[in-house]
């Protein structure tokens, strides 16, 4: 069988191969089992444009499937024959929203978390937390909460294998709202949570940590009482001394995280939630340790005039550790984070 003569590897393109030689490029065509050599005009092959026209880009992978999820969301949002008005103080699940309810309301809440996946080995850490909180005066809400964990640890890296359950801490939650948005055009709000630990949040080892989650909060209504959105900006400083080895470390996270929830049903949200968080040892911002990209699905429900519930759950989809080539930070995040929260008014 004849075939094309060749000084080079060739380059596969729209189902032909080029073999560009020292003066003439030719193309050979596949015709009834015989290779078939074509002369073609010599002109300048744009090696760069053809990596390109094949070779999907990571980014436009994961940007895809958000988009095609937001356009649902908006879509279904739209089509709503009857939607309430929206309360996004519990709406979220990893997102905070700006408003704190009605001035004198008490509300007791039921938050479990869990995160899932290392890079190899088996790992699972349960939180439970039950909060009060209270709307003291307008635009000022005010929460108590109190923890406990579990850890499921084997055969991980760099941690001890652990199945134990403790108590962990408590914390105070201050939100106060800067701008109303039913009167504004969107809302603003600041929260401060000063919080203590007994364990190492991914380790489970003993210790005693100090630190306290702040955040930026704004929303808006894209779609008055069937759309909204929210986006917070968050610093998470923490201090701890670990009561095993005796020495005291520092770390904080900084990141962004966005919401977009849609009015599907009377009393039904549905959405999506993305996170973006970048993990440093120590309090500024100098020594970087890892960064992770989160988003998935998030379902919020009004079981009565009283009461609520709501499930999101989170896929690590892109990050890294900083001593780690290898993609997603499985290191400073988990594979997987997934909350269910049930709350009622008294």
């Amino acid at each position: 069988m004849w075939g094309c003569v060749r000084s080079c590897d060739g380059l596969s393109w729209n189902n032909r191969t080029f073999y560009v030689t020292a003066n003439v490029p030719y193309s050979c065509e596949a015709a009834r089992g015989v290779a078939r050599c074509k002369y073609i005009t010599p002109e300048p092959i744009d090696i760069q444009a053809v990596w390109r026209s094949t070779v999907k880009s990571p980014t436009t992978e994961i940007v895809k499937p958000i988009l095609l999820i937001v356009t649902a969301i908006v879509a279904l949002g739209s089509i709503v024959a009857h939607a309430d008005a929206i309360d996004t103080e519990h709406l979220f699940g990893f997102t905070i929203g700006t408003d704190i309810g009605e001035v004198g309301e008490k509300e007791f809440e039921s938050n479990t978390l869990s995160r899932l996946g290392k890079r190899s080995g088996s790992y699972s850490a349960l939180s439970q937390s039950l909060s009060l909180e209270y709307t003291a005066v307008q635009n000022l809400r005010l929460e108590v909460s109190a923890t406990g964990v579990y850890y499921d640890v084997v055969g991980v890296p760099g941690l001890d294998d652990r199945r134990q359950g403790a108590f962990d801490g408590l914390s105070f939650d201050m939100r106060y709202r800067i701008l109303d948005r039913a009167h504004a055009p969107f809302g603003l709000m600041i929260d401060a949570e000063p919080h203590w630990g007994r364990v190492d949040e991914v380790s489970g080892e003993p210790v005693d940590r100090y630190g306290v989650d702040l955040a930026l909060v704004a929303d808006k209504e894209l779609v008055p009482n069937r759309i909204v959105a929210a986006f917070n900006l968050l610093y998470l400083p923490e201090i701890a001394h670990s009561r095993v080895t005796g020495i005291w470390s520092r770390q904080a996270t900084i990141g962004v995280a966005t919401a977009l929830m849609a009015q599907i049903g009377p009393d039904l949200f549905v959405g999506t939630e993305a996170r973006y968080l970048r993990s440093y040892e120590g309090l500024g911002f100098d020594n970087f340790a890892g960064h992770g990209f989160f988003v998935g699905p998030t379902i919020y429900a009004n079981l009565s005039e009283r009461s609520w519930i709501l499930f999101a759950w989170n896929v690590q989809i892109a990050g890294r550790s900083a001593d780690d080539p290898a993609p997603l930070d499985l290191k400073n995040f988990e594979r997987h984070q997934a909350t269910l929260k049930f709350g009622f008014t008294f």
